[in-house]
């Protein structure tokens, strides 16, 4: 975090009854242990928290999905011109959001040291990094970053 000039972190803030747990077990409960950040992300480096997934029928993979913010338009008007993506999960939110950002004009990069599959079949995390490349986004590691 310390390589960029602004933060923005982002989190599923599911309610308790969604249409979302018919396809995933119920995960990042709004109001729960499992919705709040990890202990060691160090929040005083975050300049923007976005939480997405907060409807009953919003499955809220993408951060461009966020229900508190603009999430394009508060990067715009930050002046921000690239997007570095990681986190969790590869094959849904790391892809929809990173896909989000290069549609939306953002010279988007994904870390790919920085994030993690659910492997829910094999393969899987293999066949989103291609369909991420091939929308145009950038595949690089945290050693690789010039910001």
């Amino acid at each position: 975090m310390d390589k960029f000039p602004l933060v923005v972190a982002s989190r599923d803030f599911h309610p308790g009854d969604t249409v979302h747990f018919k396809k995933w077990p119920p995960h990042c409960v709004e109001g729960t242990r499992g919705a709040e950040f990890h202990p060691e992300l160090n929040l005083d480096k975050v300049d923007r928290e976005v939480v997405k997934g907060t409807g009953n029928r919003d499955d809220g993979y993408s951060a461009f999905e966020a229900t508190n913010v603009g999430l394009t338009g508060f990067l715009k008007e930050k002046g921000v011109t690239e997007v570095y993506v990681t986190g969790l999960t590869t094959e849904y939110c790391v892809k929809e959001t990173a896909i989000d950002a290069a549609s939306k004009g953002f010279s988007t990069y994904v870390v790919t040291d920085a994030i993690q599959g659910v492997r829910q079949n094999p393969g899987d995390e293999e066949k989103a990094l291609e369909e991420m490349k091939q929308s145009g986004v950038k595949l690089t590691t945290s050693k690789k970053i010039q910001v």
